[in-house]
């Protein structure tokens, strides 16, 4: 594809933006090298965000990363919403789910997903949702729930 003129990159930083959608590119870094290749065509934000149905705000970003001659960028920022939750949170998440509430002073005997919430909220100051406790135990194979007996 010939460009006309470009805006904001050389021919080598266009040509390595280029070879780099050939790889097998998750789909969140090929719409990023699009977006700066598009505004360095001289596209416009609503246009890009057509074309390639991309969000307004993903849009204006990437396009101020071309514009700041940060090409090079596409592949750092990590994709999507930063996680408020770490690893010091989940392995105090799985200790305190694996002992009593008792141990902590508090008067009931298992604990919820409101009071692991809480519990933790306190002591490492992060605070997410009932729901959110309840998914990462779930995905650590760990539940509040009495276990059965068959």
């Amino acid at each position: 594809m010939k460009v006309a003129q470009s805006l904001y990159l050389t021919p080598y930083q266009r040509q390595l933006l280029q070879k780099s959608l050939e790889n097998n590119l998750r789909p969140e870094f090929r719409r990023r090298i699009h977006i700066i290749l598009l505004a360095d065509e001289g596209e416009s934000q609503t246009q890009i965000c057509k074309k390639i149905g991309c969000s307004q705000e993903a849009a204006r970003y990437w396009i101020s990363i071309a514009k700041a001659g940060q090409f090079y960028k596409w592949n750092d920022s990590p994709v999507g919403r930063p996680k408020i939750v770490n690893e010091q949170y989940i392995q105090r998440l799985k200790e305190l789910v694996t002992t009593s509430p008792r141990d902590y002073g508090y008067a009931f005997e298992r604990w919820t997903a409101q009071w692991l919430n809480k519990h933790l909220e306190k002591e490492l100051a992060i605070s997410v949702s009932n729901y959110h406790v309840t998914r990462l135990l779930k995905s650590m194979g760990l539940s509040t729930k009495k276990k059965k007996i068959s």
